[in-house]
């Protein structure tokens, strides 16, 4: 039996229609792309999840002012209340700024008055994100809580 020789045209046809080795090239560059998204997706969640963990701390911090006898005892409370929450969320902030609007104190017993806090945390991005990622987040919190009318000034 001898071969039959194809004609150049036919050959030149099977050698287009070839396509060994193509799955491993699209692999080798997919799947660099697809790690870097999941990559993002992940460090995208822990950031959200970081923004959820503050929030709800400045309501403690402004009961825990509310229920001060002074403007000055209802800050020292409201940043301790405030840094202490935030440690037991386990939520590591580089700066924490705690901001208290004590001007409901100034108001007589009996009259409606009230007490804002405002917190504001900055946190690494390497802390909540990929360990050496450069940058930070900062991350904002506020609550009024109502003053006690019936409280008593001495």
């Amino acid at each position: 039996m001898s071969r039959r020789a194809l004609p150049p045209r036919c050959r030149l046809g099977q050698r287009l229609r070839d396509d060994r080795g193509s799955e491993s090239v699209e692999l080798a560059i997919l799947l660099p792309v697809a790690f870097l998204i999941l990559a993002m997706l992940v460090m995208g969640a822990r950031i959200a999840l970081a923004g959820d963990r503050i929030s709800g701390v400045a309501g403690i911090a402004a009961r825990e002012a509310s229920l001060a006898r002074s403007s000055a005892a209802a800050e020292q409370l409201a940043t301790a209340s405030a840094t202490e929450a935030l440690a037991s969320r386990d939520l590591h902030c580089a700066d924490v700024q705690v901001t208290v609007d004590t001007a409901g104190f100034t108001s007589a017993p009996g009259a409606l008055a009230s007490v804002t806090v405002a917190v504001t945390c900055t946190v690494d991005l390497s802390d909540i994100g990929v360990a050496g990622l450069p940058g930070s987040r900062t991350l904002r919190d506020s609550a009024t809580s109502p003053l006690d009318p019936a409280r008593d000034l001495s």
